[in-house]
């Protein structure tokens, strides 16, 4: 009995080694693939250079979806199809802000107003500053203290994070509440230091949203220097600024994500890889979120190029309105639901185009771990970080549902300080690094089609 319990386990540990051997070998083909082959950078070039920014309701964006479909035929899917989704419409317009200085006159500070924030009506509106650092020394003001006056939010992005996405979301709640707080005790508008881990002018945007029933003010956000500079200036006497903004809601419109698949030979169960195709109104959507868009178009190539028979559909999806709204994500989920599709798993790449370290995991423990048992078969690509526990915004929907989600988790530390500015351009992407990202990504989705 114990010659014949060896024997089967000499045989499985056989068989083990020869399947991650196997593994290994093919991880090496689409490595070689994507690296010497691989279109996704000369296509982001495309992207940024040729069409720009795509705020969601611009006709850049229009654009974008035109391009994104041509692409999925161009990488060789077997069906491409644009998904309708009703989306938000914001418009920026000429905006100013200004302080006054000693002399009286106004100097022009660089800011830019907060996605689907409302404007000024294009009229000057002005009041005193007053600071506020954090959460409790606002709770501190009274209404009588914040009536008629401008709330500056100075909260730094704490610098102490090692993995800078929790420095964002330390952040990002005075980005998203500020104006709706202002509101609440009579303030005019708000001003907030910019979600950032740089130390320069550059403002970043983002969205913000308005609580029920309370006033729609304006809120902008400007540069790291510009807010140090501010609160050197409140310490020594009063300052009044000055806003001038034409931004606003401009009701809703039909619009669409972009999605292309190959068929599974074995069953249509769906694995989804995808990225949000548009991006804020500054820059050019390089990192946010070209790079994952480009990305995922390059996991279905490979795919196609080395001939590798998928056993389940691999549907790219190329997200609407990520940036201010998540419809295209919903909408998605939603049509999902209605068609009762099973779905394996979904990972987006929404985090930039830097060199990947690891790929979060939002699914129940046994997934997680058997996924986290493959882990050394990516070492040699520089991906070893399985241990987080989130995935991409668009697929919360999804996750919702009990569909395994994840998110490619590239090298952070540049990340915020060029994430929602004009500084988001395709200058600022290495190939060999984007590339890299579109293997981690099409690794993890060879393996879950041959193991799920």
């Amino acid at each position: 009995m114990k010659k014949i319990l060896g024997t089967s386990l000499l045989l499985f540990g056989m068989a083990a080694f020869g399947q991650a051997k196997e593994d290994s070998i093919q991880f090496s083909k689409i490595s070689l693939e994507v690296l010497n082959n691989g279109k996704g950078y000369k296509d982001l070039r495309e992207l940024t250079k040729n069409i720009g920014h795509r705020l969601s309701g611009s006709e850049a964006y229009e654009k974008s979806v035109q391009w994104a479909a041509q692409k999925l035929r161009d990488a060789g899917a077997d069906k491409v199809w644009l998904q309708d989704v009703m989306i938000p419409v914001w418009v920026r317009g000429k905006e100013s802000l200004h302080i006054k200085t000693s002399n009286g006159s106004w100097k022009s500070l660089k800011m830019l107003s907060l996605g689907n924030s409302e404007g000024t009506g294009g009229k000057d509106i002005s009041g005193e500053i007053i600071m506020v650092k954090s959460m409790d020394d606002y709770n501190k003001l009274t209404p009588e203290q914040v009536k008629d006056k401008i709330l500056f939010f100075n909260y730094a992005f704490k610098q102490s994070f090692i993995e800078t996405f929790k420095g964002y979301g330390d952040a990002s709640k005075y980005r998203t509440t500020a104006a709706s707080l202002t509101a609440k005790k009579g303030g005019k508008y708000a001003i907030i230091r910019s979600l950032s881990s740089a130390f320069d002018d550059v403002p970043h945007t983002g969205a913000m949203r308005y609580e029920e029933n309370v006033s729609k003010i304006p809120a902008v956000a400007i540069g790291s220097t510009t807010a140090d500079e501010l609160e050197t200036l409140l310490k020594n006497k009063k300052i009044t600024a000055k806003l001038n903004s034409n931004c606003g809601m401009k009701g809703e419109k039909l619009s669409h994500s972009v999605i292309g698949e190959i068929t599974g030979k074995k069953d249509q169960s769906v694995i989804v890889v995808g990225g949000h195709l548009d991006s804020w109104d500054v820059g050019e959507g390089a990192h946010d979120d070209g790079a994952g868009i480009v990305q995922s178009i390059e996991v279905l190539r490979t795919f196609k190029k080395l001939g590798i028979q998928n056993n389940h559909t691999i549907r790219v999806v190329c997200f609407a309105n990520e940036e201010n709204g998540v419809k295209g994500g919903i909408q998605y989920g939603k049509t999902v639901k209605e068609n009762n599709e099973k779905h394996l798993f979904a990972i987006e790449s929404d985090a930039g185009g830097f060199a990947p370290r690891g790929i979060a995991l939002d699914m129940d423990d046994a997934k997680r771990k058997q996924i986290q048992s493959w882990s050394k078969l990516f070492l040699p690509y520089g991906v070893y970080n399985f241990e987080e526990k989130f995935s991409g915004t668009d697929l919360y929907p999804l996750h919702d549902m009990g569909v395994p989600a994840a998110e490619l988790m590239p090298d952070s530390q540049r990340y915020f300080d060029i994430h929602h500015t004009e500084e988001d351009t395709f200058d600022k992407v290495n190939r060999r690094e984007l590339l890299l990202g579109a293997v981690a990504m099409t690794h993890i989705i060879y393996m879950i089609d041959k193991n799920w």
